[in-house]
């Protein structure tokens, strides 16, 4: 696999990356509306995080050699 880089694909991670971003920034108001409010306040952000996490891997266009590493240990092909 090689890499290639795409302006689709940093658009896109850029967009998942702002999403996680709101979700850090906005987790308090989330988790009272959607979640069981206090206790799920670290929940939340900890999802916020990953989300930024893997929107910067879809941006650098990484998803996919992490994808095909995963593949490959899996099925052994």
């Amino acid at each position: 696999m090689d890499f290639t880089f795409s302006i689709g694909w940093l658009i896109g991670g850029l967009l998942i990356a702002a999403a996680g971003g709101a979700i850090v920034f906005f987790h308090r108001q989330i988790s009272e509306n959607l979640a069981s409010g206090v206790s799920s306040y670290e929940k939340v952000k900890l999802f916020g995080v990953i989300t930024i996490v893997v929107g910067l891997l879809v941006a650098m266009n990484l998803h996919t050699l992490i994808l095909g590493l995963l593949v490959h240990l899996i099925t052994g092909k």
